[in-house]
Parts: C-alpha cells; sequence; structure tokens
C-alpha cells in the first residue's frame, strides 16, 4: 500500500488528519526515500489534504491574481496581463470533483448535488467559487481568486502608473473631504486594490465598518471593523445577506460606511445610510464606464424594489464621485473621474478628469470636482 493510499484510508475510516499525521506517514520511509525525499512528500500530502492539491504551485507563483479550472479541459491562470494556460493536470471528472468539495469544505460551505456552487474563502486568503454539473458540463469548474499578500499604497500605484501624481493627490484630497465615491470597472480592473488603497488613507481616528459578501478588501487601518455575509444552510436558513449586515453596520457606530461590492437589494440600504449624515461613505460597483454606473445603480434598485425616480434622487444626494478603472495591455489604471449631477431633467456622471496620454486631464466637470474637495484649483 502507498503511503497516499494509507493516509485516505485513515480518513475513509474517521480519523481527521492533521499536519503531524501528514508528516507521520510521510516519514514511514525516511531510510528508503532519503530526508530530502521524505520533507517533499510531506509538503505534497499537505497540499492535497490541506491545500489546493496541484492548484498550489500556481497559487504561490508571482503575481498571479487567478486561477481557473475549466473541468477537464485546461487550467489557466492570470498574472495581471490576461488568461494564461498552464500545463498543469487536476486529473478526471471525478478528481475535479474532489478537489472542489474538498476546497469548499476548507472555506465552510458546503459542495453537492442539492447546492451545486459555492462562493467562499479559503483559510489562507483566497476566494473560492465552484460550480458542478449539470450547471457546467462535463465536470466542476474552480475558481480561485488570490489576495494580495500587501495592500499597495496610493503612492505604490503611482508608482507602477495605475494613477498619475495629479490623480493621486485628487483621490486623496477625495478621501480627506469626506465625498461618498465609487470605484467602478469590470472584472479584474483593481476596484478592490484602489479602494483599499484609498482607504488606508482615512485618519486613524476613524472607525471603518467594511461589508462583504466574502470578505476580500484589505485596509491597512487601525481601526477596521469586518462583516461578511453568510450563506443558507441545507435547510434553506441562517442565511445574512449583504441588505441585513448595513442595516446592523449602523449600529456599529461607522465613521466610514464601505460595501466591498455593492450588488444587489443593499444598494437600498447604502443609499439611506449615505442620506442620513453617514459621510465618507464608498464602495465598488461593476462597470464598463463611469455612465454606466447609473443604469448599474437603477438595475439593482429594481431588485430592492426602488423605482427609477427613486434611485436617482437617493443617488444624487448619497454619491459624488465615480472612480473608473478599466484593464489596458500594460496594466490596470483609473481612466476617469466624474462627478454625479442633474443636465437639465437628466442625471448624468459628467467627466471631470479623463486619461489622456498616461495621465488625467481636466475636463469640463472639473470645476465641479474641485468644488466638492473643497478645492480652490
Amino acid at each position: 500500500m502507498s503511503i497516499g493510499e494509507a493516509m485516505w484510508g485513515q480518513i475513509r475510516e474517521g480519523a481527521a488528519p492533521t499536519p503531524e499525521t501528514v508528516g507521520a506517514l510521510a516519514s514511514l520511509d525516511r531510510v528508503t526515500l532519503g530526508a530530502g525525499r521524505v520533507r517533499q512528500l510531506q509538503s505534497q500530502l499537505s497540499a492535497e489534504v490541506f491545500g489546493a492539491g496541484p492548484l498550489e504551485e500556481l497559487l504561490a507563483l508571482p503575481g498571479v491574481t487567478d486561477v481557473l479550472v475549466n473541468g477537464t479541459d485546461g487550467v489557466w491562470i492570470d498574472r495581471g496581463e490576461g488568461l494564461e494556460p498552464t500545463a498543469c493536470e487536476v486529473g478526471d471528472a471525478a478528481a475535479v470533483r474532489r478537489l472542489a468539495v474538498r476546497l469548499a469544505t476548507s472555506a465552510g460551505r458546503r459542495l453537492d448535488e442539492t447546492s451545486p456552487f459555492v462562493d467562499g474563502l479559503l483559510p489562507g486568503g483566497v476566494r473560492l467559487h465552484a460550480v458542478l454539473p449539470p450547471l457546467v458540463p462535463d465536470a466542476a469548474h474552480i475558481s480561485l481568486r488570490v489576495p494580495r499578500q500587501h495592500t499597495p499604497t496610493l503612492e505604490e500605484l503611482q508608482a507602477n502608473s495605475t494613477i498619475c501624481p495629479f490623480g493621486a493627490e485628487v483621490l486623496d484630497q477625495l478621501v480627506r473631504a469626506r465625498a461618498a465615491f465609487v470605484v467602478s470597472g469590470g472584472t479584474g480592473s483593481g476596484k478592490t486594490t484602489l479602494l483599499g488603497a484609498l482607504l488606508s488613507r482615512v485618519p486613524p481616528s476613524e472607525r471603518i465598518v467594511v461589508v462583504e459578501d466574502v470578505r476580500e478588501l484589505r485596509v491597512e487601518h487601525p481601526h477596521v471593523v469586518a462583516l461578511q455575509g453568510r450563506t443558507a444552510n441545507v435547510e434553506g436558513a441562517g442565511a445574512v445577506p449583504l441588505e441585513a449586515l448595513v442595516r446592523q453596520s449602523l449600529r456599529m457606530r461607522p465613521d466610514r460606511l464601505v460595501v466591498g461590492e455593492v450588488r444587489g437589494a443593499e444598494v437600498r440600504e447604502l443609499l439611506s445610510a449615505l442620506n442620513t449624515g453617514h459621510d465618507g461613505g464608498c464602495g465598488t460597483v461593476h462597470a464598463n464606464t463611469a455612465t454606466d454606473v447609473l443604469a448599474r445603480f437603477e438595475a439593482l434598485g429594481a431588485l430592492a424594489g426602488m423605482s427609477q425616480h427613486a434611485v436617482r434622487s437617493q443617488l444624487v444626494s448619497a454619491v459624488k464621485v465615480v472612480v473608473h478603472l478599466r484593464r489596458e495591455p500594460a496594466g490596470r489604471v483609473v481612466s476617469e473621474v466624474g462627478v454625479i449631477g442633474w443636465d437639465g431633467d437628466a442625471l448624468r456622471v459628467q467627466p471631470a478628469l479623463a486619461r489622456r496620454d498616461g495621465a488625467l486631464r481636466r475636463q469640463d466637470a472639473w470645476p465641479v470636482l474641485a468644488h466638492v474637495l473643497g478645492s480652490a484649483r
């Protein structure tokens, strides 16, 4: 019997694996294998039992932000320059399913026929999403989002050309002015990274309360309270949606209320909170352009039972600024800063800054943004 078979035999018999037992199994053949091979085997067994198995090495690669398993059709990674295929092999459909189920268990979630998709956070901070057939063809699909080990500062984002010096100064003023704002962009455009950098500029005397579906936002700040939603159990009970958490957060004396990603009915509670004296609130929202943010909020408001007029009326008085990012071949950049306001009878996001020739340049609505910032520019 191989060491791997012995390990899984113990698990099937009800013996929960621990790092000590895995290490002991790997050491059984120390004389035959040698110390170096034993250490390698210990690492391999630990990855199979406690980690991401064959994906573990990919997650450890410098710069990797996403690892994607397309069933048995291959594994892809993103290192900031778009998706690229890898030579990693997870195995057949049964092996991919076992990996997906084990990762879901590690995240404290259930993945089976009664609950065929899962969204959770692994112990190391990696965000997991997995889907089982028949929602996807042939074999389970796994998506892993790797968190940054270090939250970039505004200065570091400036150094890597995500934002120009003038734009960094404007966003710093935006935080200090306690103006409510949203960071918009497509998937993987760097919204969470930029929001974390901006929140790190909040004075240390202020209390930041962050509400998220799955915890992703990292903020270098001495006083951050993080709330995370919860899905229903197998009986369909126990769910805690974001809208409930937003209501609870208002009782926790937030100086800054942050919704990591506005994507559902919680938009109603957020707009209500920002309209009742909670200055400096912010969040992220998926949108292809800054202008699309309005349509996105209207769609989310409809999920909460709000009329288009109600959404627009609350939005214009609650959120002042939209900071939009886009992903370019050379990297992620802040492409536009706009202000939300009325243009006659129409509500618009009016461009105040737009990226031209590698830097943000003033546009027609710059005086409006300067007024929001309390600037005399």
